[in-house]
């Protein structure tokens, strides 16, 4: 680990990056084709049947081949899940169910699970993604950029980037069932020894939710000395998971708090194509329709200088302004009412997570674990072993045209 220079304040640093605490990364999916994932389920089974029943040259055309893929190229299935393996261009059967993934930072979106329709689908971690599993998105660094460094999902995240560089997606355990934490070999230890053996991988990635921090070598964690300091920055970002998590796993729901939730006051049109806040009543305006309250750090809430409701309305919005030819154009014809409760929970999210700022820059000062100590305890340098993926494959799995090996 080298000396870097402003990680996050502007200040000479000397701190741990993510990469060195949780070592073992996956580069973002890249899906090479925009319609094999959207925000609502039923249009992606409406594009799958229009494809299926397609033949020949306008398959090919519908299906947008890449080099990655094309209706002929060979594909395992992903790991999980029970799509077929034969070429896509002989494919006549129902769509897969499609899956919640997390588009972006914040995004709850839908996706089919289909290795023959995706150019990079990742699928070291599909192996590893389960009811256990947390994984950690790294955001691309933006200079002056006022959002997280880094956000929290249990779905599969594709670790899109609304601006600047890719992340990484980080999963906390390398195996399913919650099993052998994504961290530096001795880093548990280290932390045990200095603030008890409560420790554990998770109040790791607690401390990470609240400490972490963005910076030009990336995203930079510094590691408390202090006992007192180490147990409000896990119990804060404990909170933080809490709400990016949405109830995963058996967790309490986000709600703000005081009777502050927000409501629709003026019913969503059909086809909304604006969207507006008014700061002097807090008030959301899409078309005609009005949701308040809505607190000013939601909509002020950015990633990578990108507002995040902006972006979560345009993605819903936009390519209804632009009709084009191609399973795309396949979409819902009206605003759902799920859209609508998928926007209040949104509100609600952001709105408890620039709240919690405050308490994230009181925690941000203080002393911190040297990196001598880090190196002395074996922490640093991490062994190159760390940063590769587990073998988990303790079944097979079905490869190009349903053949099977044992990988």
């Amino acid at each position: 680990m080298a000396a870097r220079a402003g990680a996050g304040s502007g200040a000479d640093e000397d701190v741990p990056l993510l990469d060195d605490l949780m070592p073992w990364s996956v580069r973002p999916l890249r899906t090479g084709r925009p319609w094999v994932t959207g925000p609502d389920a039923g249009s992606l089974r409406a594009r799958w049947e229009r494809l299926v029943r397609s033949e020949g040259a306008e398959r090919e055309r519908l299906f947008r081949p890449t080099r990655s893929r094309t209706p002929r190229t060979p594909a395992a299935a992903l790991p999980g899940q029970a799509a077929s393996t034969v070429r896509f261009a002989r494919e006549t059967g129902p769509c897969p169910e499609p899956v919640r993934i997390l588009h972006g930072p914040f995004d709850e979106q839908w996706l089919i699970p289909d290795h023959r329709l995706i150019d990079a689908a990742r699928p070291e971690l599909w192996r590893v993604a389960d009811a256990h599993q947390l994984f950690a998105v790294e955001h691309g660094y933006v200079p002056q950029d006022t959002g997280p460094a880094v956000s929290v999902t249990a779905l599969l995240p594709d670790g899109h980037s609304p601006a600047g560089r890719p992340g990484r997606i980080r999963p906390l355990y390398r195996r399913p069932g919650g099993l052998e934490p994504n961290l530096a070999p001795g880093l548990l230890t280290l932390l045990r020894a200095r603030h008890g053996d409560a420790v554990t991988a998770e109040s790791v990635l607690a401390w990470i939710a609240t400490a972490a921090r963005r910076s030009p070598a990336g995203c930079a964690v510094p590691l408390p000395a202090d006992t007192s300091r180490w147990s409000a920055g896990v119990e804060l970002g404990r909170e933080l998971l809490r709400v990016q998590l949405r109830g995963a796993g058996g967790r309490e729901r986000p709600r703000m708090p005081g009777g502050r939730r927000p409501y629709v006051r003026a019913a969503v049109p059909a086809a909304p194509t604006t969207l507006e806040y008014d700061a002097a009543s807090e008030t959301l305006v899409l078309g005609t329709g009005r949701i308040s309250p809505v607190p000013p750090g939601a909509w002020e809430f950015r990633v990578g200088g990108v507002r995040m409701l902006e972006l979560w309305f345009g993605r819903r919005t936009a390519a209804a302004a632009e009709p084009e030819d191609g399973l795309e154009a396949l979409r819902p014809p009206v605003w759902p009412q799920e859209w609508t409760s998928e926007l209040l929970e949104l509100v609600t999210v952001l709105g408890l997570l620039a709240g919690l700022r405050t308490r994230q820059e009181e925690l941000a000062q203080g002393p911190e674990i040297a990196p001598e100590e880090l190196r002395a305890a074996g922490v640093l340098p991490v062994p190159a072993a760390a940063r590769r993926p587990a073998s988990v494959l303790d079944h097979q799995e079905e490869g190009p045209d349903g053949q099977f090996a044992l990988l």
